[in-house]
């Protein structure tokens, strides 16, 4: 008689993972017990024969279920103590010091999706139906181990039958915290949006009123969203004039994957990513003729599209004569996604027409994931809801927080050499959204057992609130706290999951602020554990009115001009090539002169050598856009014009001294606007650009004895740059490394900050490398 203590680590708790273990027990005559503990991890006591105790544990691991992960199994021998039997003891509270982590939320499982159906069935057309395999996680937990009591299911009590269910070992609800049915759980009431309660099946109503043309504000998982049926085109207009969104594209939620096959075009890896337990929402290529109104994504080759991940969404659908809905957070632009009743009641009252909420509390927000397929490799452009908190590994062991950026914020705490991201917190210029990100990092500090923090890491922007935050919190808890640049951190994103120790980075964004003042985002960095050092970049050219250019491209479309034409013929070069593009200033012909004069005299201009700003200027001259509405849209447009080109030109971008000049590509696209269409000339661009990062790359590999080249920030997601950066690099003989779990964009800073904590607190790199 052998007995052993076991201490499993990874994704262990909500996952039917104790069950599980006391099948595999009986099945092979082992007494004991298995219980959660406090840190999410799962204890387990086996006695019996030596040969069956290793039956069980080549089990354990073959055998899991189909969620759980399992990453370390600590195990030591005890004395027997004589069980009786095997059984699931009661959770503890206690942690034994790992670091395991809940799953994300999960999308509703084929059981379950049956059962909704089967009139037979207590939980026919119940909305909230769940078991271990699916369901809320993340979402609804407030503190661990993940048990009822410690989530906001705990103000349902069940009834008997879901008791029953929920403490049989041999049932698939065994332990499923957010069990429930008709009698005893949530419920959906619908609303005027003047508070009155309308009668009736609440989903039954909001499908016929979709169908009617209505706006909805319907109650979820990890929050509000706003839904209208998509073909109904005046109904879509007035959703994006309520919500002030007068061109960003619209999520849309389609019944089947057959539905979504007739208006985009879906490969293998596609279709994975959209029926994933994740259900995130996938920016796919529409099809030509386009079925569904522009208006849904205006001027873009894509739409996104996610597919039904709730019972709530089943039902509507089986209600609805409409098979594609807009699904879109509800909020204002830039504020947080609305998640709660008494806000919903007042602030969208003006957005929509009902409202159909339920009365459990949400209470981690976690907005709809999104994830576009570039190259061939998935690219996750927000990672909220179906990813966290699931954590990425690094090969640094401390406890820090690292705070992100300022657009499209999420921060990360790092432990035990992983780290946590956050969901998606957004915009942190705005005061609600800070707030947001303050509670947001209790809750991790709380689930993931963080009481002190060895280091605070954030951007070295000295305008960001986030950095201005975690000065206040380094104050508040008397920690060190670092600021790195933010390319830096953008490559380092690629080392830490790719698992490199160096490599040349290809540093591709909007804006960065830059360790010599000046505005990044075409840099090409050397980054190892010993070095970090900028090799080339776009040379620097004037923006006139500084982060204005962002919002009106014209201005940095005439920044660049500037520095090979005189400023007196700039006017006339407008007018010829983009007539219409003073329309997108504010002010018109007034705001134009105040421009050249700032040209002239150098006045309220700040210098940038922004890749995000070329393209945007490439968007002005090209007629693509001229005006910003929402983040990166000139640059999206103008990819998605340009995928419809089909000449190479071969403009070349020339480089000189690391300097690469962009001003001499608008020369020549400039110069073939005679010769060759629009969409041309827009795809010849994209590929002069790329070849000219990608030859500077590759020089300096060669130079440095690098084997890798690595892409990061808001342009990797770039179909076009990509694509052709990856083939030069592999043809010669390098490896390309673009990251697949951590976003590219400035979603995914705070990875490449914890990673650069780690090196500092290691030795390898000093601050003021980091810095400089």
């Amino acid at each position: 008689m052998k007995a052993y203590h076991l201490h499993v680590q990874g994704i262990v708790q909500a996952v039917g993972f104790r069950p599980f273990v006391y099948r595999i027990a009986h099945e092979h005559n082992l007494k004991g017990y298995v219980k959660n503990l406090g840190d999410a991890g799962v204890e387990i006591v086996v006695e019996g024969r030596e040969e069956d105790i290793e039956a069980f544990l080549r089990d354990l691991h073959r055998k899991k279920p189909p969620l759980a992960r399992i990453d370390k199994v600590e195990k030591r021998e005890i004395p027997p103590q004589g069980f009786p039997e095997f059984y699931i003891e009661r959770s503890s509270k206690g942690e034994n010091g790992g670091d395991s982590i809940i799953p994300p939320d999960i999308a509703i499982c084929e059981d379950c999706l049956r059962e909704l159906f089967d009139p037979t069935n207590k939980r026919y057309m119940y909305p909230f139906i769940v078991c271990t395999n699916c369901g809320p996680r993340f979402t609804i937990i407030e503190d661990l181990p993940y048990d009822r009591e410690n989530t906001t299911m705990r103000e349902f009590p069940m009834c008997d039958f879901c008791e029953s269910e929920y403490k049989d070992p041999l049932n698939r609800r065994y332990h499923a915290e957010p069990t429930a049915c008709p009698v005893c759980g949530p419920s959906y009431r619908l609303y005027t949006n003047d508070g009155k309660e309308l009668t009736g099946d609440p989903l039954k109503k909001v499908a016929e009123l979709i169908d009617k043309g209505y706006i909805v504000a319907i109650k979820g998982i990890g929050g509000i969203h706003l839904a209208c049926d998509v073909t109904n085109e005046e109904a879509v207009a007035e959703l994006r004039r309520r919500v002030s969104r007068p061109q960003k594209p619209f999520a849309i939620m389609a019944d089947s994957l057959e539905t979504v096959k007739s208006f985009a075009y879906v490969s293998t890896e596609e279709e994975e990513e959209l029926t994933s337990y994740r259900r995130p929402i996938v920016a796919l290529r529409k099809r030509e003729p386009f079925p569904l109104p522009e208006n849904l994504a205006p001027g873009l080759h894509t739409i996104g599209v996610m597919l039904p991940y709730s019972g709530t969404h089943h039902i509507l659908f089986h209600w609805s004569r409409s098979k594609v809905y807009v699904m879109t957070s509800a909020n204002y632009p830039g504020m947080p996604m609305v998640k709660d009743n008494e806000k919903a009641f007042k602030e969208l009252k003006e957005m929509a027409d009902y409202l159909l909420l339920h009365n459990r509390k949400i209470l981690n927000r976690a907005d709809d994931s999104v994830v576009r397929f570039v190259d061939g490799n998935r690219a996750v452009i927000r990672r909220s809801r179906g990813f966290v908190p699931l954590p990425v590994e690094i090969p640094f062991d401390y406890s820090g927080l690292a705070v992100g950026a300022e657009l499209m914020n999420a921060f990360g705490v790092a432990k035990n050499g992983k780290v946590y991201p956050s969901q998606y917190i957004g915009d942190t210029g705005k005061l609600e959204v800070l707030e947001f990100m303050r509670e947001a990092i209790a809750h991790f500090r709380k689930i993931l057992r963080v009481k002190d923090f060895d280091l605070i890491i954030a951007d070295l922007h000295p305008g960001y609130n986030t950095t201005k935050l975690a000065m206040e919190l380094a104050n508040e808890l008397d920690v060190e706290l670092l600021q790195v640049q933010h390319h830096y951190a953008h490559i380092a994103s690629v080392l830490a999951e790719r698992n490199l120790e160096s490599a040349v980075g290809i540093a591709l964004d909007g804006v960065g602020y830059g360790t010599d003042g000046n505005v990044w985002g075409g840099e090409v960095l050397y980054l190892s554990y010993e070095d970090v050092e900028r090799l080339a970049h776009i040379d620097y050219y004037p923006l006139p009115g500084g982060d204005l250019a962002s919002y009106y491209p014209l201005r940095a479309l005439m920044g660049i001009l500037s520095k090979v034409y005189p400023i007196e013929e700039l006017e006339g070069i407008i007018r010829s090539c983009c007539p219409k593009a003073l329309e997108g200033l504010k002010y018109g012909k007034v705001e134009f002169n105040v421009i050249l004069n700032q040209l002239a005299k150098g006045l309220n201009t700040v210098y940038a050598s922004s890749t995000g700003r070329v393209l945007d200027s490439l968007a002005v001259l090209l007629n693509v856009a001229y005006i910003r509405h929402y983040e990166g849209e000139p640059a999206m447009k103008l990819e998605s014009f340009a995928m419809k080109g089909k000449n190479d030109l071969k403009f070349e971008v020339p480089v000189e001294g690391g300097r690469i000049r962009v001003e001499e590509l608008l020369v020549q696209v400039l110069e073939a606007r005679e010769k060759a269409s629009p969409a041309d000339i827009a795809y010849s661009a994209h590929l002069a650009l790329a070849r000219a990062f990608a030859n500077v790359a590759m020089e300096k590999a060669r130079d440095f004895g690098v084997k890798d080249v690595a892409i990061s920030g808001g342009v990797a997601y770039n179909e076009l740059i990509v694509k052709t950066i990856r083939k030069a690099v592999e043809a010669s003989g390098l490896r390309f490394h673009a990251t697949i779990e951590v976003p590219r964009g400035d979603n995914g800073i705070n990875v490449g900050q914890a990673f650069l904590g780690g090196l500092y607190l290691e030795g390898y790199l000093s601050r003021e490398g980091l810095m400089m």
